[in-house]
C-alpha cells in the first residue's frame, strides 16, 4: 500500500475507518476492487487503531461485516448474470482473466476458495462471483463467506495491531516503510505462487 494512503488515512481521521469500511466493501464485492490494498490496508488500519486512531473492536466489526457483505454482492452479480460475465470485454474496472483465474482456482479448492481466496489479490475479488455462476446453495456460501470474512478481516486487523503495540507511537513512522515493504511482499506472495503452480502444471 503506497505510503500516501496511509498518510491520508491519518488526516481523516474518524471518518477513515468509514472509509476503510467502503474499500474493504468494494474490494470484495466490485469489480473495481480487484487492484485496491485489501491487506495492507486492513493490517495498517490495525496499527493505526494501536496509536489511538481508531477503534479496533469497531473497526474489526466493521471491516468483518463489509467483507461479508461484499462477498455477497458478488455472488449475487454472479448468480444473477451467470455465464455472460465471460463474454463481457475487458475495461478499466474489468478483465476476464481475473474471472477465468478465480473460476480455476474454483474447480481446484471447491467451497473452500470462499475462504482461501480471501488471501489471494484478485481473486478475492471475483471467487464469490464465480460461486454464483456455479450456483453454490446460497446457505453453503453464506457459511464459506463467515468464516473467511472473519479470518481475513479481523485476523489482518488484529495482526497490524498486536504489531502497532509493539512500536513506540514516536517510532512509528520509523518503522512504517519497512513494514510496508514486507506487507507488500506477503500479500503478492499468494498469487506469484498460484501463477507459478499454473506455469509448472501447464508444462509439466
Amino acid at each position: 500500500m503506497p505510503f500516501d494512503l496511509f498518510e491520508i488515512l491519518r488526516s481523516f481521521g474518524p471518518m477513515a475507518t468509514w472509509l476503510i469500511f467502503l474499500i474493504v466493501f468494494a474490494e470484495s464485492g466490485l469489480f473495481l476492487g480487484f487492484f485496491l490494498p485489501g491487506d495492507s490496508l486492513l493490517f495498517f488500519a490495525g496499527i493505526l487503531a494501536s496509536q489511538g486512531f481508531m477503534n479496533i473492536f469497531l473497526l474489526c466489526i466493521g471491516c468483518f461485516i463489509a467483507a461479508v457483505l461484499g462477498d455477497s454482492v458478488g455472488y449475487w452479480f454472479g448468480h444473477r448474470y451467470g455465464r455472460r460475465f465471460f463474454t463481457k470485454d475487458d475495461s478499466l474496472f474489468f478483465n476476464k482473466k481475473h474471472l477465468v483465474t478465480a473460476e480455476k482456482f474454483y474447480e481446484k479448492y471447491g467451497k473452500k476458495t470462499i475462504i482461501l481466496a480471501r488471501f489471494v489479490p484478485a481473486v478475492r475479488t471475483f471467487a464469490p462471483i464465480v460461486a454464483g455462476i456455479g450456483n453454490m446453495e446460497y446457505k453453503t456460501f453464506l457459511s464459506y463467506n463467515i468464516v473467511g470474512g472473519f479470518v481475513w478481516a479481523v485476523g489482518m486487523t488484529l495482526a497490524g495491531y498486536f504489531l502497532g503495540s509493539l512500536i513506540p507511537a514516536e517510532e512509528v513512522d520509523k518503522y512504517l516503510l519497512p513494514i510496508i515493504a514486507g506487507i507488500v511482499i506477503i500479500s503478492v506472495l499468494p498469487a506469484a505462487w498460484h501463477v507459478w503452480q499454473e506455469k509448472k502444471n501447464n508444462h509439466g
